[in-house]
């Protein structure tokens, strides 16, 4: 199996900027990507992006597009979320998640997942 743990987290302004980590463990070479989630409060879990682990290959979400990076450290086995230009509706517990399937902009898509990492963004 797949262990994800997130870290990163935190209380940022407006407009700031701050990075997200996930760290896989366990049976890594069964990952075909990972995805980052994020649920707000009353909300549905919404995608906001993944990326291939082999290729690199990244997807966004629209409300995130061109604010927020996913990265990868093969070698540590670690993907990153930079997220800059922060808005109070990023607000979330964000989830980072793990697929060995094809397709990973649908929560279905996925079998593994972290814990979640609070964060929030102050007007």
């Amino acid at each position: 199996q797949v262990q994800l743990v997130e870290s990163g987290g935190g209380l940022v302004q407006a407009g700031g900027s701050l990075r997200l980590s996930c760290a896989a463990s366990g049976r890594i070479f069964s990952i075909n990507a990972m995805g980052w989630f994020r649920q707000a409060p009353g909300k549905e879990r919404e995608f906001v992006g993944a990326i291939y682990w082999n290729s690199g290959r990244t997807y966004y979400g629209n409300s995130v597009k061109g604010r927020f990076t996913i990265s990868r450290d093969n070698a540590k086995n670690t993907v990153y979320l930079q997220m800059h230009s922060l808005k109070p509706e990023d607000t979330a517990v964000y989830y980072c998640a793990a697929t060995s399937g094809p397709t990973v902009q649908a929560i279905n898509d996925y079998d593994r997942w972290g814990q979640g990492t609070q964060l929030t963004v102050s007007s």
